[in-house]
């Protein structure tokens, strides 16, 4: 608990966005300017930086999750389509949920859930958490199987585990 503690202590803190020019926003592990502009008819999009139609500004979050959510899911499920195909194993669905305490899960019957929250960390952040819910697939729950299964599948598992962890407060909006 006091090492928990002591974690969440070190984390910096981060101010609630207001949805102006200048804000950063995170897609894929890389930041991007938010730019607030009159003359556009979408309400968002994002091109060298995110562009917000200044009249939708008021919707700034809503339409930053629901932008954040449809990259996810296409991403997300391209990313876990990979790395079944490469490792022969077979899930039921993907999901992307607006879970704030877990990145990802896979339920009895091999239904894999993503928080959309995942689509602002690199891909090999995304890709370690797939591959650790693929593993659910054959062991469902964290046993010394369970992580072997994860090392064999992805090596490199701890070091996007350490950066998730380091980074999981800028992962937000």
């Amino acid at each position: 608990i006091k090492r928990t503690l002591a974690r969440l202590q070190k984390r910096p803190q981060v101010k609630q966005n207001e949805f102006v020019s200048g804000e950063e926003f995170i897609f894929l592990g890389k930041s991007y300017s938010l730019e607030v502009r009159d003359d556009t008819d979408q309400p968002l999009y994002l091109r060298d930086g995110f562009i917000l139609n200044a009249k939708e500004r008021s919707r700034g979050r809503a339409l930053f999750i629901e932008w954040y959510k449809k990259e996810a899911k296409n991403i997300i499920a391209e990313r876990v389509e990979w790395w079944a195909r490469r490792f022969c194993l077979a899930y039921r669905l993907v999901n992307i949920t607006c879970a704030n305490r877990r990145w990802g899960s896979c339920s009895p019957t091999d239904r894999l859930n993503f928080s959309w929250r995942l689509v602002m960390a690199p891909i090999s952040v995304i890709d370690y958490v797939v591959v650790h819910e693929l593993a659910h697939i054959t062991h469902k729950n964290h046993s010394k199987r369970f992580w072997s299964r994860v090392k064999a599948m992805y090596p490199d598992h701890k070091a996007a585990k350490t950066w998730l962890r380091a980074n999981e407060v800028m992962l937000n909006l």
